[in-house]
This record gives structure tokens, sequence and C-alpha cells, in this order.
């Protein structure tokens, strides 16, 4: 890192009473994407989205989403939605931000090991 930045960094660090420490691949991972995953189990239960599929394209196609990865919610799937929710539980609680608390959606899947491919299912036809 840049000294002058390091140097900025430390004053404000200083002047907010905050430790500096290291901070993982993964938990940068985990605070940019699941925060997204959460605001799609939202647009999901209020029906903005019609499937997850809808979603993993609008990502992958508008926003440039690695192709690999299949979108986030796909994604979501892949890593496991209740590793996911209690995530987003721990760091709703360590930063006192409300808005990471697990979607009510997130939270049922999770609770039930489903997944959100699973609300694509198809529906029988009598």
């Amino acid at each position: 890192p840049d000294p002058e930045v390091e140097k900025m960094l430390e004053e404000v660090r200083a002047k907010l009473g905050i430790k500096g420490r290291a901070i993982s691949d993964e938990e940068i991972l985990e605070r940019m994407v699941y925060p997204m995953i959460n605001e799609g189990a939202r647009i999901l239960a209020e029906g903005v989205a019609s499937r997850p599929s809808d979603i993993d394209v609008v990502w992958i196609y508008g926003y440039g989403w690695p192709i690999y990865r299949g979108g986030p919610m796909f994604y979501a799937d892949q890593v496991g939605l209740k590793h996911i929710a209690d995530r987003l539980a721990f760091y709703a609680k360590e930063t006192n931000d409300p808005s990471l608390e697990p979607a009510p959606l997130l939270k049922k899947l999770a609770d039930e090991g489903k997944t959100f491919a699973s609300l694509a299912a198809p529906n029988k036809a009598a």
C-alpha cells in the first residue's frame, strides 16, 4: 500500500478509535456478495422477480457477474443458504446494521435446508 494512504488511514483510525486489522479475501467476498444475495431474496419475496434465475440473468448480462459463477442466486445455492444466513446475521450484529439481517425468505429456505433453485421447480399440471 501507498505510504501516504497508510498514514491517512492511521489518522482516521486514531480519530475514530478504530484498531486496524487484517481482512481476509473471504470476509471481503462475504461482505460484498452476501448482501446482494439477501436483497435478491427480498426481490423474490416481493414478486419483483419470478424466479431466482431472473436475478442471475440480470447480474450476468447487466452487470458482468462472472458467467462461470452462474449469478448470485446460483452462487448462493453452491455456498449454502444456511452459511449465508448465518454470516449475514453475524455481520448484522457486529455492525449493528439491521439491513444485513437475513431476509425472511432466505432464513426460511436456510432453516428448511432448501435452495433458491427449489423455488423455480415447475408446478405439476392437474
